[in-house]
């Protein structure tokens, strides 16, 4: 699917399921990562990822579409058109458009390990638990002055 092909296919889900017409530029943004679709306040465009439609299929894409447009005539009238209003929920049900979109199947959910590191002070024995490493050449005990000695590394998950 082309840009003209993209906006044309917008212009006739807003005709069909708002009964208005869309006047603005809809187009395909390569940049777009986490979010199917966005609509543009300062211009009124609607920006589309492309990958939706590519992995997702047609029924994915007319849905994206059906959500931004609920943005646009609603922000166009002057109505609340963001997701919290009460205005928008009732017409995103109203025209059948979903209120976010499926996850695409290529994102990798990553793992976030984290690693704590362990420190002690060879004088009073206190213990110091951090994110980033010390350079214990520079820093001392907070409660003695001591010199500090790395203990161990935990990585969990």
């Amino acid at each position: 699917m082309e840009q003209q092909e993209l906006q044309l296919l917008v212009e006739k889900i807003s005709v069909e399921s708002f009964g208005k017409p869309f006047r603005h530029q809809a187009s395909f943004n390569p940049r777009l990562r986490s979010t199917g679709g966005r609509y543009l306040l300062s211009t009124h465009n609607i920006e589309i990822n492309k990958k939706y439609y590519e992995q997702l299929g047609e029924k994915e894409l007319v849905g994206i579409i059906k959500h931004e447009l609920c943005h646009y005539h609603l922000h166009l009238e002057g109505k609340g058109y963001q997701h919290r209003d009460q205005e928008f929920k009732q017409l995103l049900k109203k025209v059948g458009a979903p209120r976010f979109c499926a996850q695409l199947p290529d994102r990798k959910v990553k793992r976030i390990s984290k690693k704590i590191l362990l420190y002690q002070c060879t004088k009073c024995q206190q213990a110091y638990r951090r994110k980033r490493s010390i350079d214990t050449s520079r820093f001392v005990c907070g409660k003695c002055r001591g010199k500090l000695t790395k203990i161990k590394e935990i990585i969990t998950e």
